[in-house]
Parts: structure tokens; sequence; C-alpha cells
């Protein structure tokens, strides 16, 4: 039989994330995104089933052979917790163990963005963590209870299968139930729930429409819900709850669902620069108004343009804003980031104008979260109020020399007007001393004439007068 302990307690000190045990192969260990084969003997397949069989209760055997797959919880003391999926492939057995740390860890300890503390405070609606295999989504979700635990007087209701993190009542009463041993379905545990005095309620994952109907039903009743899908962003999200029900049922439901949904944070990790291991990209989208009324009237493809504008208001980021952030704080390449981008063409333009070809920002944290883009944002809007200002300045600037050089030439104009009626000044002095002078001229010639023309008159007078 494998000593199952010793290999999990190897895979601990590695730091890996699953151990892989399949028939005619070594164990293999998931390590930063890679899987990598130990230095053990090839596994038999009748060791293997041998040693799956002493982890399994009779229940987990009639389920695996039944349903050629189970899911439980196993924990070795001193070490670690860990997620098992066993299954039967090729008619032998494999199965996957998942490492789930004993410490639950905190939004901070994870590198989130600090808008997911908000989701702690809510008091009623629905909240999705979403993504692909291995993302995160439970430690994300156990993240958001440790911090409910530690700063709420509420009841948390678990829902799982199996259970993961194993939580301790702080200010919080926390119930955790787990699907096949102490409910028979997700379900039936949702519907017992509500008559649990359940202030918060988190399911594991909404698997099928049953589970989704009841989430939903719970949410418009005034409790919060926590929950996951294995979906890759929030229109993805949207989408695959409405495919879901009947199609004469989703008008319904996306009433339901722009009224009740909080918030959906959808993760992504991808493997770090220096190689030490990896760091979650962080989709983000919340309930505004706008993206309420686009659920109500079916324009989800509009979602993400929406989120990549309400970045500074909402906090809302798309998956390519968190992947910028990433290589803007020196996280991952670009061409990771690119690899894993939805859109990568529309990713490539917008490192482009933010680096104009350079490969880094300088190494600096430009916010609290690596992943975390609002403060990108907040420099990309100084840097589009500066450039703004820059132009209206410069329209100033020209404006104002032109109306300088226009009254330049006005006044150029005006001395030249000035200059002309002080020549023609001039010339009226000129002309009016000349008139002066002809008429001195004038006056003293007919002063002579009068004064000749009185003496002629006298002697005439004196003439006639002595010829008397």
């Amino acid at each position: 039989m494998i000593k199952i302990d010793e290999l999990l307690k190897i895979m601990v000190e590695m730091k890996a994330s699953d151990l892989h045990l399949k028939p005619m192969r070594p164990p293999l260990l998931r390590k930063d995104g890679a899987l990598r084969p130990l230095k053990f003997d090839v596994l038999q397949p009748e060791n293997i089933e041998e040693t799956i069989r002493s982890l399994l209760k009779e229940r987990h055997i009639k389920e695996l052979e039944t349903q050629q797959s189970v899911d439980i919880g196993y924990s070795v003391a001193g070490v670690s917790r860990f997620r098992v999926n066993i299954f039967v492939q090729r008619g032998t057995y494999g199965a996957v163990f998942r490492r789930i740390p004993i410490m639950i860890p905190r939004i901070d300890d994870w590198g989130l963005p600090p808008i997911l503390k908000t989701f702690s405070k809510l008091n009623q609606g629905l909240v999705l963590i979403t993504g692909p295999t291995g993302s995160g989504k439970s430690s994300t979700l156990a993240a958001v209870i440790r911090e409910i635990n530690e700063t709420r007087s509420v009841h948390i209701i678990t829902i799982e299968d199996p259970i993961e993190f194993l939580f301790r009542d702080e200010k919080s009463a926390i119930t955790q139930r787990e699907v096949g041993m102490d409910t028979p379905t997700f379900q039936q545990a949702l519907r017992n729930s509500l008559r649990q005095d359940p202030d918060i309620i988190m399911v594991g994952e909404m698997r099928d429409l049953p589970t989704i109907e009841t989430a939903i039903t719970a949410s418009e009743t005034g409790h919060l819900v926590l929950s996951t899908l294995h979906t890759n962003s929030a229109p993805q999200s949207i989408d695959r709850i409405l495919d879901a029900f009947p199609a004469n049922q989703q008008k319904q439901v996306r009433m339901q669902l722009a009224q009740i949904l909080q918030a959906i944070c959808s993760l992504k990790l991808v493997p770090k620069k220096d190689g030490s291991g990896m760091v979650a990209g962080v989709e983000i989208c919340r309930n505004s108004p706008v993206i309420s009324k686009m659920i109500e009237e079916n324009r989800i493809s509009e979602i993400s343009e929406e989120m990549s504008k309400s970045v500074n208001y909402y906090s809302m980021q798309t998956m390519n804003q968190s992947l910028t952030a990433l290589v803007v704080n020196n996280q991952i390449t670009r061409e990771v980031a690119l690899s894993v981008s939805p859109e990568p063409e529309d990713l490539d333009l917008h490192l482009r104008k933010i680096f104009f070809g350079s490969d880094t920002f300088g190494g600096k944290q430009m916010a609290d979260s690596y992943s975390d883009y609002s403060k990108i944002e907040e420099l990309l809007e100084s840097k589009r109020l500066y450039t703004e200002l820059q132009d209206k300045f410069k329209f100033e600037v020209d404006s104002r020399e032109a109306r300088i050089y226009e009254m330049q030439g006005e006044l150029r104009e005006h001395e030249s007007r000035l200059e002309n009626a002080f020549t023609q000044i001039d010339k009226l002095i000129k002309e009016r001393e000349q008139l002066m002078s002809d008429r001195e001229k004038m006056r003293d010639q007919y002063e002579k004439k009068v004064f000749q023309m009185r003496k002629q008159y006298e002697d005439r007078i004196r003439q006639l007068s002595g010829g008397k």
C-alpha cells in the first residue's frame, strides 16, 4: 500500500498545490502550474486501489461504485487538510489530492483587491466567486468567511461537498454541513438552512438548477448567499445561470438577478515572473445601476465594457485590466499576460499605450494588491487630465498669441493712422500760419490803401476849401 501520508507531507514541503496518483506513473505534483513527477517507483493499479479504499467510508465506497467518482476530505495531523477526488479511469482507480491550508487565509494574504472586504459587510444578495478549477475560488470564499467571522456577530451556514476549510467560531456562529454526510443534497441543505435562522449562507458550488433556484430564493428573502461557479468572467457567469433555466423562465430570472446580484469576482492564477509561485488575476463586477439595467434588458455582452469604465467609481475591473496591473507591478511578464488573456489583442494595445514598448514599470507596487487596477486607472486618468490641461493651455496660449498678433497689427494700423493724423495736423498748422501771414500782409496793404485814400480825400478837401 502507498504511504499516502508521507507523499502528502512531501507535497506540503514542496509547496505543491496538487498530488496526482495515476497507474503506471510515479506520483505527480503540480507546482507553479506544472506537473512534476516525484522520484518514486511507478504506482501499480492494485496499490492505488488499496490505498484509496483505506481512505473511504462505506458510504463513499458505495458512491464510488455507483457514480465512478467521489469527493472526500482528508487530513494529516500537523500537516494540512486535503480535498480528494477519487475516480475510475480505464477500469482502474486514480486520485487527485488538493492541498487546503490549515490556516484560513485573509483577503490581504492572497493579495486580492481591497474591495473584496466590502463583500463581507453585505447583509443580503448573491456574491459569486468564479474561475476555472484550481484558481483559488474556495480559498477566496474562505477568506471572505474569515473576514465576516472576525468582524460580525452573525450565523453563517456553509454547505460543502466535501468540507474544505474548518472554521472556528469567533464573533460569528458557524455551522458547517457536508453533502452526503450531514445532508443528502445541496438543494435539501439550502432549503433546511432557511429554517435555521441564518444570516449568511455559503454554498460550495451552484452545480445544478435546483441549487441555483434555491440560492436565488434565499438571496431574495434577505440572506447573503456566497457561492462559486466554474466560469471565467462575469458575463459568462450570468449566462451560465440563465442557461440553467428553461427559456420561458429566463426573463423572470434576469429580473431576479438584476435585483439580488451583488458582485461577481472571477479569478485566474498565472505564474509569477520570478518563478516563485502563482499570482491571481482578479476580475470584479458589481451590480451598479447600469449593470442591473443591462441584466434586465439582456445586454449581457455589454457588461465587460461597462466594467472597464467603472474602475474609479465602483472599483470594478476586467481581467485584462487586472493582468495589466500585474504587468505594471512587475509580477508577471507581458508574454504570460497575453497568453492567459481572454482578449489578447485588446490587452496588447492597452499595454502599448502604457509602456510604449517597455516591459516593466520600475518594479514598484502601485496599489495594495498587485492585481488591483484602480491605481493605474487613477494614474491614467491623471495623465488624461494632464494632457487635456496641456491641450487647453496650448489652445489658450495659441489663442492669446493670435490675439496679440492681431492687436499688434491693429496697433500698427493705429500708429500709422496717428502718424498720418500728425502729418495732416502739421500741414494744417503750416497752412494756418501761412494764412495768418497772408492775412497780416493783406491787412497791412489795406491799411496803407485806406491811409492813402484818406490822405487823398483830405488833400482833395483842402483843395476844394482853398479854392473858395
